[in-house]
């Protein structure tokens, strides 16, 4: 009976605009950033290496390589704090989890990309 009050309040704070964001997929995420009184969007974008669904709490990592350092963030899809959530490119891959392309570096990164 708890989880049923739980997921109604929950849904309320759910977006419902979001894109089909899967596991490959290169994405550019817009975050406001506030900057004493004024705030901005600034956009990151990388490759969603992992996706935990969890309702209100779904987060993805995306990672991306800046001067040759390895770079990963998490996002909380549903944070009021994303503006917007662009999906660039699909790419094909055949894990859930996409943990191994920590240990590459250069063009054994890439991703075959998913035409549909």
């Amino acid at each position: 009976m708890g989880s049923k009050i739980i997921s109604k309040i929950e849904e309320k704070f759910k977006k419902q605009n979001l894109p089909n964001i899967e596991v490959g997929d290169s994405i550019k995420v817009g975050v406001l950033i506030q900057e004493g009184n004024r705030e901005r969007t600034q956009f990151s974008e990388g490759v969603v290496i992992s996706k935990n669904n969890s309702n209100l709490s779904t987060t993805i990592t995306i990672r991306k390589v800046v001067q040759n350092i390895g770079v990963e963030k998490v996002y909380l899809i549903h944070s009021p704090r994303i503006r917007n959530i662009e999906i660039t490119r699909k790419s094909k891959i055949r894990r859930a989890k996409l943990f191994y392309l920590r240990n590459r570096s250069g063009k054994a990164t890439r991703l075959k990309q998913k035409f549909n």
